[in-house]
């Protein structure tokens, strides 16, 4: 038997002692053994490892951005129905993880370690490569996304004075300077990622609980849209909030398609779909530190359930909130009306910044993870030979460095539509596979799921990528 064989019975086979095929190969055969020998022990738990970057990463700028735009243009039962169908593919998906992550030992590279060794390391390679470059691409749209936010608040306010120079090498020069902040703390180690996470997590939690707070504090408001467009053709230039009105929950229940204010595009039940799904793909982040967990097996099944958890109920009570006191001209209007509404305006803004510099740094962590995790398994030759180093604690620097550097070549190009839609299709593709790798392992072994739920999963996860 080696490790090539697609099942997970290999690694648990081997994992107390290094196998002549990982000698041939240069996969890790002996997690214990390559572990104590690569990296010092493991110290993040099931919130700090887990539940806090999967939370950020779930937690986006859709939070704060996007909930009127789904609940203006969808209504409120279509609203639901996106997020029930969204959350049911996620959930689908860390069920599958959970199935793979305690069948036994993991370590670091995420996604790429659970397909690799349960399908072999062929597959486990391509889907690392492809997992690596979606996490650089994404690292870079959210660094993007972190700059124009900046430039649009600080650029050129109603005095027409610039407290910031904006333009093509301006916008470059913030993204390179962000996307440094993030290399120094992934540089430094897991120890100090999850420090700042946690502080970025407790000021998100703040921003959100003011949101709460306004909707129930704040009184009927006229609100004084700021945005203008072509494409906007009414002479009305103001929104009400109404508070908590029956009449206004009636208008928003059912759907309204109509053309986007800031594109032009005219929206339906698949674009805001789109639109809101990418916000919810940040499943990931927690398994992307496997590497750096105390107990993977014990600590990502617990840890992303938890967060899904929480997020599909903060999403949906928002939802609601929205429709009940928000008519729909505000929403449809004003994407940023949580602000407008909001008992400290300025609070929106910090949490919209935060989530994203959170997201930007976690897909650069989970990034260096997954190609430290492919040049030990020597898949390439030498070609990632120098990825293997490490520091005293066990960071793999080098890897960071080669993260940092694509993702700052990355946001030099300033392509964040081209990134979207590949980041969107590798996390289909992503999911698919771990169905895939939860499928086969299931043929072979009991773990998490119970038999009968094998063929269900596989057979609607397929039909949901692939249609």
């Amino acid at each position: 038997m080696s490790e090539k064989t697609p099942l997970l019975h290999y690694r648990l086979t081997t994992s107390g002692e290094p196998s002549d095929g990982s000698k041939r190969t240069g996969v890790r055969g002996g997690v214990h053994a390559g572990r104590s020998k690569d990296r010092a022990p493991q110290k993040l738990g099931v919130l700090f490892g887990v539940v806090i970057p999967t939370l950020l990463s779930m937690f986006s700028v859709v939070v704060f951005l996007r909930i009127g735009f789904v609940v203006g243009q969808a209504g409120l039962y279509h609203s639901i129905a996106m997020f029930l169908v969204a959350y049911f593919i996620i959930t689908m998906t860390v069920l599958s993880i959970c199935a793979i992550s305690t069948n036994g030992a993991l370590d670091a590279g995420g996604a790429y370690y659970m397909i690799s060794r349960a399908l072999g390391p062929e597959f486990g390679g391509s889907i690392g490569i492809m997992f690596f470059f979606a996490n650089i691409c994404s690292s870079a749209l959210y660094i993007l996304g972190l700059v124009e936010a900046i430039t649009s608040t600080f650029g050129v306010p109603e005095g027409h004075h610039h407290m910031l120079p904006s333009g093509y090498w301006w916008s470059l020069l913030y993204g390179t300077a962000l996307l440094f902040l993030c290399f120094i703390v992934c540089l430094v180690g897991a120890h100090i990622y999850a420090k700042a996470t946690f502080i970025i997590f407790i000021v998100v939690m703040m921003v959100l609980a003011s949101i709460f707070i306004s909707f129930f504090i704040v009184g009927p408001t006229v609100v004084t849209l700021s945005h203008t467009s072509a494409v906007n053709t009414t002479s009305m230039s103001t929104a009400n909030y109404t508070g908590f009105r029956l009449h206004t929950l009636e208008g928003n229940l059912f759907s309204a398609y109509t053309v986007d204010y800031t594109t032009g595009a005219m929206m339906s039940f698949t674009r805001v779909f789109a639109v809101m799904f990418n916000g919810c793909t940040g499943i990931m982040a927690g398994s992307n530190m496997s590497g750096d967990l105390k107990n993977p097996g014990y600590s990502i099944p617990r840890g992303s359930l938890a967060a899904v958890f929480t997020t599909f109920i903060t999403y949906n009570v928002l939802s609601l909130l929205a429709a009940w006191s928000c008519d729909r001209y505000l929403l449809q209007r004003d994407y940023s009306f949580l602000g407008d509404i909001n008992i400290l305006p300025p609070m929106v803004t910090v949490g919209i910044y935060s989530s994203a510099l959170s997201a930007a740094m976690s897909n650069l962590i989970g990034a260096s993870r997954v190609l430290y995790a492919l040049s030990k398994d020597d898949l390439f030759g030498g070609v990632l030979a120098l990825a293997r180093k490490t520091s005293q604690s066990g960071n793999p620097w080098v890897s960071v460095l080669v993260s940092w550097l694509l993702v700052r070549r990355m946001v030099s190009f300033i392509v964040a539509n081209i990134v979207l839609l590949h980041f969107n299709g590798a996390c289909q593709s992503l999911f698919t596979w771990y169905h895939l790798t939860g499928y086969f392992s299931g043929l072979k072994q009991k773990n998490f799921w119970s038999q009968w739920h094998i063929s269900l999963r596989f057979s609607t996860k397929a039909t949901l990528n692939f249609h």
